[in-house]
């Protein structure tokens, strides 16, 4: 059964408005369901944590519930592995100081070219301070996929860790994170998962990818602004936190300092309860391929996934027939149709004589929101030597966009390039 847009489009409130979403790559408009869950906890269950009275009691019980639910999307093996935060950003800078506390002076660490700035500076300024190495990985510039040799030679040093991401937010390319976390766990590193940009585009099984760390951001895929991050138990159980003393000593709550976003992760939930709704709806042909391996809520999360991957290629497909056929279009990343499979429907580019400011500021005034700059994937824009002259324009769909909306994209951008 595909994709029932329009049914699907009723559930986000801004999509009433008269414009077209293609920025969702620095955020995607968040869900009814989300604003539903905030508005009742501000409502009825305002307090802050382990009171002893009603509204105190009510509010754990949901934080507890969007714990689970969390774990179920991503396939944890117990709640308790999941921490919650402000976000991607605020959580790696977390983990990042603690995971260093066990470096010494000499050890490496292994970061990538492609990666968000979020998923490279905590690790390099944690190096500096620990008197550690930074082995960099490269990535292709014709085509925007990691070089799996670099990588390899990266290992050969015995590494503590490797920080890569799941995708990448300025070129949509899809890294390997199954083969790289096998690849780093035989060097005897720990790998941590930058998910943020790949969450809104396909299923997650932390326990298939076999990595240590995974890391999301809520409103980067239909929530609120909040965060949360999978650590394998043992792992977060043995490491040091940055606590104050009364804060729990065990996890999650000894990586959760201060009073958490209870709004915010109520949002998140609701968020979680949206994709389920899709699933049940819309994902009945996945049961098959994940019912052997999950049931319930992870059942359902794992079929709205597939359903949202396989209407996506769609999306990508035409975004980059109309890139390519572009006057003046210059596209970074991968371009072979016959590789959707390995990249999100992210797409940047440049166009001649055109600034990627005025780009956006052209189709701005169609009402067609895209971003320009670097995105924060600022190893992204120095290495394609872009960063000098603006970076470059970047549109990103998700399953609430049509193709319909794609096709006026592609009109607005010609009447730009043939200007």
């Amino acid at each position: 059964m595909a994709l029932d847009i329009a049914a699907i489009r009723e559930h986000f409130p801004a999509l009433k408005q008269s414009a077209i979403f293609l920025d969702n790559p620095g955020g995607t408009q968040i869900v009814q369901q989300g604003i539903d869950r905030m508005n009742a906890y501000l409502v009825e269950h305002n307090a802050n944590f382990h009171g002893a009275f009603r509204t105190s009691r009510e509010s754990d019980a949901v934080l507890e519930e969007a714990r689970r639910a969390a774990a179920d999307f991503l396939n944890t093996r117990q709640p308790e592995e999941i921490v919650f935060g402000p976000n991607m950003t605020s959580l790696t800078f977390n983990i990042s100081r603690s995971l260093a506390r066990t470096w010494i002076p000499g050890d490496e660490i292994v970061l990538s070219r492609l990666d968000h700035d979020a998923n490279i500076t905590p690790w390099s300024l944690a190096a500096e301070e620990r008197g550690c190495t930074v082995k960099w990985v490269d990535f292709n510039p014709e085509n925007g996929t990691l070089d799996m040799e670099d990588l390899r030679a990266a290992l050969e040093g015995r590494p503590r860790l490797v920080a890569v991401g799941y995708a990448s937010n300025a070129l949509g390319t899809i890294n390997p994170i199954e083969r790289i976390s096998e690849m780093a766990h035989a060097a005897g590193a720990l790998v941590y998962v930058d998910a943020v940009h790949f969450a809104p585009h396909g299923p997650i099984d932390v326990q298939l990818l076999g990595c240590d760390f995974l890391v999301c951001s809520a409103y980067k895929f239909f929530g609120p602004h909040a965060g949360f991050l999978f650590g394998r138990y043992e792992l977060l159980e043995g490491l040091e936190a940055y606590r104050v003393r009364p804060a729990p000593r065990d996890p999650p709550g000894k990586f959760e300092p201060g009073t958490k976003n209870h709004e915010g992760i109520a949002g998140l939930l609701g968020m979680l309860e949206y994709l389920e709704w899709l699933g049940v709806t819309f994902g009945e042909q996945y049961i098959e391929k994940y019912d052997q391996q999950f049931s319930g809520r992870r059942l359902r999360l794992k079929c709205a996934m597939a359903a949202i991957r396989a209407y996506e290629y769609e999306l990508s497909r035409s975004l980059l027939d109309i890139l390519s056929e572009m006057p003046g279009a210059t596209i970074y990343g991968l371009q072979d149709s016959r590789r959707l499979e390995e990249r999100v429907p992210t797409f940047s580019f440049t166009l001649n004589s055109w600034h990627p400011r005025q780009v956006a500021e052209e189709l701005d005034k169609s009402g067609i929101f895209v971003w320009d700059g670097n995105y924060y994937a600022l190893a992204v824009t120095e290495r394609l030597s872009l960063e000098e002259t603006g970076g470059m324009v970047r549109v990103g769909a998700v399953h609430y966009n049509t193709l319909d909306e794609i096709a006026q994209f592609g009109e607005a951008l010609a009447r730009i390039a043939l200007n």
